[in-house]
């Protein structure tokens, strides 16, 4: 059953409104210098495990990216981006802003507008009928329904870079098809990886983007060693079969039958055991098997992705939640419901995350908007810089933008990595849209 959008909210302008949105695909040409790695081909998990291995090794120092590193080489083509349009429904005429949504590691564009709960936790529904932006949420290049490619050589953080810089190019030229005018100004918001993205976006093209907003993100590496080691990754078409594979749910019952699992069942037996029909499902959810058979007995499943095998995920829901969730925060369900619906990454992502941070030319406003209780960003204390002069983790950032007018770094509290999967989520949002009318960005 089709889950009704949320109800309209009374706008920042006086005005009701309700998101009118529309799917678009982009061609984009992509130009990159992407590094060459002496990294062999997976052929099992075992050689996900060794790559994990080899990455957080201490001999390396936190910089094994670098040893492997054998080269550069440009990368050329042409492409699509599977993207979301939305606009206020009360929109007249063209709007001068635009806010573009790069999307981090394990989510797709819809990580923007989740329609868990009914649409409660949607970026979208506050920025576009709170505050009355337009938005261009998208899937990077090489994830979810954009065009996939190499997960080597091709899949890596310059070449995604250039696919947004051509977003920003076309939406600012006008000549995006299916948004029938040109933006005056761009705000690129993203989350972690895609953080990472508009942030390379604003420091070698300034002149690209007019305000970054940083979500779940700080210059702070430290913990990147232990995220790694937490997700444990595995090979996504072996760890996800029916969804990232090419295998069919038949085939799946074959493999689990051959173990003396009966998937059809398991409903009748579940009601001789001394437990609940739903308690044993809770059992089930809370291993691999849940991941395994993802997909399953969905009749508006998508299509199998028939991903290669350099396209890796985290091992289960606990992965998940060690690395992106505050857990007393969440509703229990969104948990289940994010790892139902994750998105892989590549070798090459990972290859070409963070690095040392450069000084950034760009001049705008800038924002960083990181949970108190990020994980990956910092180590699950934000507040723990080891030094009085420095307020947060992500305030340190500031001094790579010396040149923004303003910059800003909040903390969202009880939260998490994935800032839009608590509960608080639409304060955090809300925030941001305060932030761009405080800096002359409210949409005319």
């Amino acid at each position: 059953m089709a889950i009704m959008q949320s109800l309209a909210v009374l706008t920042l302008f006086g005005l009701a409104a309700a998101k009118q949105c529309k799917n678009l695909t982009i061609p984009v040409d992509i130009s990159a210098k992407n590094g060459i790695y002496n990294v062999p081909v997976f052929t099992s998990n075992q050689d996900a495990a060794t790559f994990t291995q080899n990455y957080t090794n201490a001999e390396y120092g936190g910089k094994y990216p670098m040893a492997a590193l054998l080269g550069y080489q440009t990368v050329e083509g042409s492409y699509n981006i599977s993207a979301q349009f939305c606009t206020p429904d009360a929109m007249n005429g063209s709007q001068p802003v635009i806010q573009v949504l790069t999307h981090g590691i394990g989510f797709d564009k819809g990580y923007w507008d989740l329609p868990f709960n009914n649409f409660n936790y949607s970026y979208v529904d506050v920025l576009v009928d709170s505050y009355g932006f337009c938005t261009l949420s998208y899937d990077r290049f090489g994830i979810g329904n954009s065009s996939h490619g190499d997960p080597y050589t091709l899949i890596q953080a310059p070449a995604e870079v250039s696919a947004l810089h051509q977003i920003n190019t076309g939406l600012r030229n006008g000549t995006v098809v299916g948004i029938p005018h040109a933006f005056e100004r761009i705000v690129n918001v993203g989350h972690s990886f895609g953080s990472q993205q508009s942030y390379m976006l604003a420091t070698m093209y300034p002149d690209s983007t007019d305000a970054i907003i940083l979500t779940g993100f700080s210059f702070n590496s430290s913990s990147l060693a232990a995220t790694l080691t937490s997700w444990n990754s595995k090979i996504a078409r072996e760890n996800q079969p029916l969804r990232f594979g090419s295998t069919t749910p038949e085939e799946i019952e074959a493999v689990l039958d051959s173990v003396g699992i009966n998937l059809q069942k398991f409903s009748a037996a579940a009601s001789n055991l001394s437990i609940s029909s739903g308690e044993a499902i809770d059992i089930l959810r809370t291993t691999e098997l849940w991941d395994f058979i993802a997909g399953y007995n969905e009749t508006a499943a998508a299509p199998p992705q028939d991903l290669p095998t350099g396209y890796i995920t985290w091992a289960d829901v606990w992965a998940n939640q060690y690395a992106f969730l505050y857990p007393t925060n969440i509703d229990p369900e969104i948990l289940y419901y994010s790892e139902q619906t994750k998105q892989p990454y590549t070798v090459g992502e990972i290859l070409t995350l963070g690095g040392t941070p450069e000084v950034s030319p760009f001049s705008g406003p800038v924002q960083i908007v990181t949970g108190n209780q990020d994980a990956i960003y910092c180590s699950g204390d934000c507040m723990a810089t080891g030094l009085p002069s420095v307020p947060s983790i992500p305030a340190a950032a500031g001094e790579y933008f010396p040149n923004a007018k303003p910059f800003s770094a909040y903390l969202q509290p009880n939260t998490g990595h994935a800032i839009n999967l608590h509960y608080n989520a639409t304060a955090a949002y809300r925030e941001i849209g305060e932030f761009l009318v405080a800096n002359g960005f409210k949409p005319s």
